[in-house]
């Protein structure tokens, strides 16, 4: 790789979430050579300038690189300036793939927020042989999807002191006390790039089975107890709150991660179920509703024009093309709790894909913490998978390759890097039997 690359360039860096991972960049790269790159010159100007006062820094002297998916020229040029592309251009469904094939074709690693699983996947089944060949990494569900889950079922694994059979994900957020709107059932709300995402990832959802069909043509042993889904609705006493199941990427990246652990290293996989908590019956009642009519619109063309039209109406005022202000991102919490349950040390089988026969007897209740997740721990938890790439590609596995998050990190320090910023996550043991 030519010695005259930068480190990084954030692609994409003129839309919501790439402008605040500028702001991020000053502080989670120092030390490193970055730049951005997007569509439009003025605007990656604007941006540079805004978030430079914003860290009072001078930013004037980043480098600014023209790139757009409809130039396929363009983003191969674009990669061959760093060694890794940070992507918050979505949704990706549109636009990512033109980006991961640019970056395989440059030996430059790739890594980007989303949260749509037929994305990730097909990338994995499209061009994962490819990215070993070039020695790149593409990694995707960089963000708040799903760091929190996927390297939280790592930090389980390494502080369970035996053998997981599964693992139960209760997300909460909320509003500290002070904000506008404030209160346990608060939220800082969607940008518009998002809830687009969320849109066409719901209408096309029938594609995934084909996919993983393709991806997964073995079907891994089952493994017992199986963890089974909780009812619709019910109170959860692990973090008294009304849950519901959580319907983003979560559960799928964890499983890809699971699966490919499986394969790599015969390590038995965890099983894995997550949910989403509410401050009553009354708040997870009204989710449902929306939800009911979220899913009923996006199957029909009307519909999701209708959905794309008026996101704040449709999404009960969480999403907006304006998308959030500053003090709401700011002041908005989430907390994810683990609950893990299994063997201890002493009770470790031969292989991994031995079976138990006795029920677990062991558990530890973990948690991952943070502030502004949408904006701020997803902007600081894109760039320190960067960084960890950059720094540490020795730990992780075959040289390269189209991987969850846990696949590519469980043995870096990633977790140690999301600790250190302020706009970080927290990880911690909450009781431990």
């Amino acid at each position: 790789m030519s010695a005259d690359r930068l480190d990084v360039i954030i692609f994409g860096a003129s839309g919501f979430t790439g402008k605040y991972t500028v702001f991020e960049a000053v502080t989670v790269l120092g030390g490193l050579r970055w730049g951005i790159a997007g569509r439009n010159r003025e605007k990656l100007e604007g941006v540079l300038k805004e978030m430079g006062a914003k860290a009072k820094k001078d930013l004037s002297q980043v480098p600014i690189f023209i790139a757009d998916t409809s130039d396929e020229a363009s983003l191969l040029e674009m990669a061959r300036k760093c060694r890794i592309v940070v992507n918050t251009a979505g949704p990706y469904r549109f636009h990512g793939e033109k980006v991961v094939k640019a970056c395989i074709e440059s030996g430059t690693h790739h890594v980007d927020v989303s949260g749509e699983p037929q994305y990730m996947e097909t990338m994995q089944l499209k061009y994962d042989q490819r990215a070993k060949e070039k020695g790149v990494y593409v990694v995707s569900a960089c963000g708040f999807d799903s760091i929190p889950a996927d390297m939280g079922v790592v930090f389980v694994e390494k502080n369970f002191d035996g053998v997981v059979n599964s693992v139960e994900t209760f997300l909460e957020s909320g509003m500290k006390e002070g904000a506008t709107g404030s209160g346990s059932g608060g939220s800082a709300g969607l940008n518009y790039g998002t809830w687009e995402s969320a849109v066409y990832g719901l209408a096309h959802s029938d594609e995934l089975r084909g996919i993983r069909q393709q991806l997964f043509p073995l079907r891994l042993p089952k493994f017992y107890p199986v963890l089974r889904p909780r009812p619709l609705i019910f109170r959860s006493t692990e973090v008294d709150k009304v849950c519901l199941p959580f319907p983003g990427s979560d559960r799928s990246v964890v499983m890809r991660s699971q699966r490919f652990l499986y394969d790599q290293d015969k390590k038995r996989p965890v099983q894995m179920q997550a949910y989403v908590g509410f401050p009553s019956w009354l708040a997870a009642g009204a989710v449902i509703l929306f939800a009911s009519i979220f899913g009923l619109l996006s199957k029909f063309k009307i519909g999701r024009t209708l959905l794309l039209k008026y996101p704040g109406l449709f999404s009960g005022g969480l999403a907006s093309r304006s998308g959030p202000s500053e003090q709401s991102m700011e002041r908005t919490y989430f907390r994810m709790t683990f609950k893990a349950t299994g063997w201890p040390k002493g009770d470790r089988l031969a292989e991994g894909s031995d079976q138990y026969t006795e029920p677990p007897t062991k558990s530890l209740m973990v948690r991952v913490s943070g502030m502004n997740p949408g904006y701020g721990a997803t902007c600081v938890a894109l760039l320190s998978t960067a960084i960890t790439i950059l720094r540490e590609s020795e730990k992780m596995p075959n040289n390269g390759g189209v991987l969850a998050p846990a696949a590519a990190f469980s043995r870096t320090s990633l977790i140690s890097e999301l600790e250190k910023h302020d706009h970080g996550m927290k990880f911690e043991i909450l009781a431990n039997k």
